[in-house]
This record gives C-alpha cells, sequence and structure tokens, in this order.
C-alpha cells in the first residue's frame, strides 16, 4: 500500500505537470493567428507585461499579443474550466452522468438572461446577473419537474427530457427576442454572441466574470469531500450527518453561478461541460477532490485548444460554439464508446 507522503507527492507532481502544459500551450498560442509572432517576441512581451521593463518588439505584435491574444486566450481558460467544473459538480449532485450545464438547461436560461439583457441595451454586469438569475431558474424548473413526473419511470430520462423541454422554452424565448431585436444594431450583436466567440473578450470583461467565477467554485472545492458522500444516496448520506437538500441547492447555486459568469462573456458554448468530467474520469476516476481538479485542468486546455483552431485554421475565423460542436459530438461518441453509462 502506498504512504500518504507517496500520494501527495504524486498527485503535486501531476499538477505541476498539468500547470506547465497549460502554461506551455498558453505561451505557443499567443504566437498563432492571422498576424504571427515569433516566440523570442511573445517571451519579450510577457515579461514586458509582467515586470514592466521595456523590450525591443514593435508596436503592432505589442498590441496583438497584449490587447487581442492574451485577454483572449485568458478568456479561454476561464470558461474552459468553469464549464467543466460546473458539469462535474453537476454530474455528481444529481447522480447522473448525461447531465450538464447545457442538457440541463442552465446554457439556454443563462442565455434567455443575457440575451434579454442585451435587447435591453444593459451594461455588462446587468448581463452577468441576468444571466446567473435565469439560469439558476431553468436548472430549478428542471428539478422540480424531474421530481414531480418522475413516478415509476427512469429518473436519468426523465431529467435529461425535462432539460429539453425546459431547454426548448427558453431556446424560444431567444427566438422571440432575436426576431424583435433592432436589426441594426441589437441583431447582430444577439447572433455573433449566441454562435459563442471570445474574439470581443476584453480584460475588463475578464475582471467582471473572474470574480464570479472564483466565487461559484470556491465552495465546490471546500465541499469536495461532502460531494463524494452524495454519491452514496440521500438517505446514505443523511446517515452520515450531511444536510443533502441544503448542500445539493448551494452546489447548483454555484455550478450556476460561474456558468452563467462565462456565458455572459462568450455566448452559448456547448459539450464541454459533458463531455471533459467523463475524459477526467479515465484519468483519475470518480472520487471528486481528485476529478474535481483534473476538470478544471483539462476543461481549461481543451477550449484553449479549440479556440485556438477557431481563430488559426481558416483566414476566416470559425465560431467558438460552431467548431466546439463539430469537435465535441465525435468526441463524446468516443466517450460513449470507452466508458460504462454510470454517474460512477
Amino acid at each position: 500500500m502506498e504512504t500518504a507522503p507517496v500520494i501527495w507527492v504524486r498527485r503535486g507532481g501531476l499538477a505541476v505537470l498539468g500547470l506547465g502544459a497549460v502554461g506551455l500551450l498558453f505561451f505557443a498560442a499567443a504566437t498563432v493567428g492571422q498576424f504571427p509572432v515569433s516566440f523570442g517576441d511573445v517571451a519579450r512581451i510577457l515579461w514586458e507585461g509582467v515586470t514592466g521593463l521595456p523590450q525591443d518588439v514593435s508596436d503592432r505584435a505589442r498590441a496583438v499579443v497584449m490587447d487581442i491574444r492574451v485577454p483572449r486566450l485568458a478568456s479561454a481558460l476561464l470558461v474552459g474550466l468553469a464549464l467543466s467544473a460546473a458539469g462535474a459538480t453537476y454530474q455528481a449532485v444529481f447522480r447522473n452522468p448525461l447531465v450538464a450545464p447545457d442538457i440541463l438547461g442552465v446554457t439556454s436560461g443563462a442565455g434567455l438572461g443575457a440575451v434579454l439583457a442585451i435587447f435591453l441595451s444593459l451594461p455588462v454586469a446587468a448581463i452577468q446577473g441576468m444571466a446567473f438569475v435565469f439560469g439558476l431558474g431553468a436548472v430549478t424548473l428542471v428539478y422540480a419537474v424531474s421530481r414531480a413526473v418522475k413516478g415509476a419511470h427512469d429518473p436519468i430520462l426523465v431529467l435529461v427530457l425535462a432539460g429539453v423541454v425546459i431547454g426548448a422554452v427558453m431556446g424560444a424565448g431567444i427566438a422571440v427576442l432575436t426576431y424583435l431585436a433592432d436589426p441594426y444594431d441589437q441583431l447582430p450583436a444577439i447572433t455573433f454572441w449566441l454562435m459563442g466567440s471570445l474574439a470581443g473578450v476584453t480584460f475588463s470583461d475578464l475582471g467582471n466574470a473572474w470574480p464570479a467565477v472564483a466565487l461559484g467554485l470556491g465552495p465546490l472545492f471546500f465541499l469536495r469531500w461532502r460531494v463524494n458522500l452524495m454519491s452514496l444516496g440521500d438517505d446514505e448520506a443523511r446517515a452520515l450527518g450531511v444536510d443533502t437538500e441544503r448542500l445539493r441547492l448551494l452546489l447548483v447555486i454555484c455550478a450556476t453561478l460561474a456558468t452563467s459568469s462565462v456565458v455572459a462573456i462568450a455566448g452559448t458554448i456547448g459539450w464541454v461541460g459533458l463531455i471533459i468530467p467523463h475524459m477526467a474520469r479515465f484519468v483519475v476516476g470518480p472520487e471528486f477532490s481528485r476529478l474535481l481538479p483534473a476538470t478544471i485542468l483539462m476543461g481549461s486546455v481543451y477550449l484553449l485548444g479549440v479556440d485556438t483552431i477557431a481563430r488559426a485554421a481558416t483566414t476566416v475565423e470559425i465560431p467558438l460554439g460552431v467548431l466546439n460542436a463539430f469537435v465535441g459530438a465525435p468526441l463524446f461518441l468516443w466517450v460513449l464508446a470507452r466508458a460504462r453509462l454510470s454517474w460512477r
């Protein structure tokens, strides 16, 4: 049997290796685009940004890297980690391998709130607030409907179908607002946002989003041991001293806050919260204290890679949500073929 220090050293080594891979990918992605920047120039620009010491680089390269690519790459990491962590949390809380922010209707609900805020010409903070309220309302409706009609039906099937129905209703609301939007002002912004993109993200947007994501993910780390008890079922968890209803509500609120915050700046991006937790289970297993960090790391790397392809593969940028669907759908089929369909 391995001793505790050996286990901690191994986990620490894997964490350092994973963070190093993220840093290397971030650095490499900053060199790629319609305006190529050499590795040396990127290193000098980043060093200048960290230390404030002037470096011998062109103003154009500096503007491309610091004003466009760095905030975009940082937002890809933030969106990827938030959606993947939320997906892992939903799957653990509802003990269901098919739930995810988009399948539970959270993404559609947050999208409806954000589109309504755009339709009303509200500021970014209001867009995030309405995305959170509508996202939380959507997942609450899904859970309430599934509890009300489950009866003798398969609870997994009922939860997924309820998510599909509520998501369709939210999608209809988005369609109505899109139809009513000003075709010269609001409609282009809504359409571009619905396809999902990080092209317009700025440091200001990141400053508005990351505190909410941190507030949502923080309790997940502190409560990760209790989440494991939830996997035993409500009766067993209550017997061990866990208030399952209160814990479930808190976890859902936290995951929804993280999801809605990134939806407000990136638009609707599906598949991440569904696929990445399953892939992380292949690597570290279902134990939530290991699964959550692995999911966050893999989600960040995944979306950073997909976004780099979206902006650099062709002369015209591919919308991130569209490309992610092309990548995510076959990847999920592969996951289904490899994994036993169980929330554990």
